[in-house]
This record gives C-alpha cells, structure tokens and sequence, in this order.
C-alpha cells in the first residue's frame, strides 16, 4: 500500500468517526440552528452559528469537503462565532440525497463524494449565493461578507470569488485555483492555506500566483511545511492516528491564527 493511500484511508476513517467534534460543539455556549434557504425551486439546508456579541457582526460563508456536511465542518462554523462572525454553512447535497435528502441521508462516503463530484457548477454557485444572500439579511449581520472553504470546498471558495463581486475577502483551504481565464473576474483578495505535503495541490500555487499577479490581483498562499492535505480538520482530531499529526496540529494553530487577523483586517 502506497502512502498516499495510507493518509487518504486514514483520512476517511477520521472522518466516519467524528464524535470528538460533535462533543465540542455540543459543549459551546452560542445559539446554533439549521435553517431552509429557498431559491429557484430548490431547497438549500444550511447550519447557521451566531457570536455572542453586543455589535453587528461580519458574515462568513463556510464550504464543507468533499465529504459533505459533516460535524467537524459545523465545528468550524462555531469556531468562527467564537471568534465574532456569523457563521453559515449550506449543505450543498440538500435535495440530492435519497427521498430527497441530504449529506446524512446517503449510504456512504463514498456515495456522498460521487454526489458532490456530479454536482453542476451553476446549481452550486445558486446555492451559494442565495445562502449568502439570506445571511446577510439577518438582522444580526452588518453586510459584510466573506467566504472559505476546504478541500473541494476551498476549490468552490476560490470559484466563488469569480462570482460575487461583494466578497471582503476570499479563503481557500487546499483547494485548486478555478480556470485561468476566470480569474479576471476576482474582485477580493484571495487568502491560500496549504499543506506542505500535498503537491497535487501546491502544483498549482506558482502558476496561480503569476497569473493573479499580472491581472493586479492579490492572492497570498502560504504552504505549512509537514501538514497533509486536510490538516484543518486533521490537526483537530484529538485521536492524532495520521502519520504527520504533529506537523497538522501545527499547521491549523497557525492557520487559525492567520485567517483570524486577516478577518479582522478586512473588517
């Protein structure tokens, strides 16, 4: 068995078990609630943490993985309230699933990821700027918007950038850049955190960084040396069963540090 085999099976059994995010997002004292965000026909579930904060606060649009919406992904929606900001995270398989369903409604992980892999681009864009569109209509939110996302998530994140001209700030978490000629259309900054264990990934960073360069964009990636592909997520586990564990739990302190100053400085 080759080690990228090894990392992506360990991978997807922390993800099957993720009791250890549940507890702690069952421990954290700010109002959570799933809400229906309706748009075109559809119907887009969506987790939604507020901060407990005397202000209006920023919105911030999480995309879940590959793996759909899962507990740690809620986790990290709390996480970001902790911090100031409302939190809202669209399960982009509502409706998708079997009896019309969504992410918890599939059989697997595996039929989960096939989902998420047939999801149409247009459909995904809808979902998202109708959920970010209900968010900033909240009476809590002061118009501010953001948007991040990891793995398959980070790629939509980078995509959505391309979409939404009232983006404060963009951040991708191990995702692909979108195609090149998309990128003109970039209005906000462009924020990359990666691993430096997951060239299929960091393959794409210099090409990117010329490209955004000489359209005047801003796009700063910084590469975590010793982090695997999903370290977000990984550095979190309190289980530590992936072979680079120290160097993810390392990796998502520092990015977590990151990514709060940036928010702030976009605030």
């Amino acid at each position: 068995m080759t080690r990228t085999i090894l990392l992506f099976l360990l991978s997807v059994v922390s993800l099957s078990a993720q009791d250890w995010a549940r507890q702690q997002l069952e421990r954290s004292p700010r109002h959570r609630e799933w809400i229906t965000v309706q748009h075109d026909g559809r119907s887009v579930a969506a987790f939604v943490v507020y901060p407990e904060s005397s202000r209006k606060s920023p919105v911030v649009l999480v995309i879940h993985e590959i793996f759909g919406m899962t507990d740690w992904v809620e986790s990290v929606a709390d996480q970001l309230a902790a911090a100031g900001y409302i939190a809202i995270a669209p399960d982009l398989l509502s409706g998708m699933g079997p009896n019309g369903g969504r992410t918890n409604s599939f059989p697997s992980q595996d039929a989960v990821m096939e989902a998420i892999r047939d999801l149409k681009p247009d459909q995904i864009t809808a979902d998202l700027n109708a959920t970010a569109d209900r968010a900033l209509k909240f009476p809590a939110a002061n118009g501010k918007l953001f948007v991040a996302g990891f793995c398959w998530g980070g790629g939509q994140s980078f995509r959505f950038a391309t979409n939404r001209m009232d983006l404060a700030a963009a951040f991708v978490f191990y995702g692909p850049p979108p195609p090149k000629e998309a990128l003109a259309r970039i209005k906000a900054p462009v924020y990359g955190f990666y691993g430096g264990n997951d060239e299929r990934i960091d393959a794409t960073i210099p090409a990117t960084e010329q490209a955004m360069k000489a359209l005047g964009k801003i796009y700063e990636p910084v590469v975590y040396q010793g982090a695997g592909h999903g370290f977000m997520r990984l550095g979190q586990n309190p289980s530590g069963d992936e072979p680079n564990h120290a160097a993810n739990v390392k990796a998502r302190e520092e990015a977590w540090a990151r990514w709060k100053q940036l928010l702030k400085a976009h605030e």
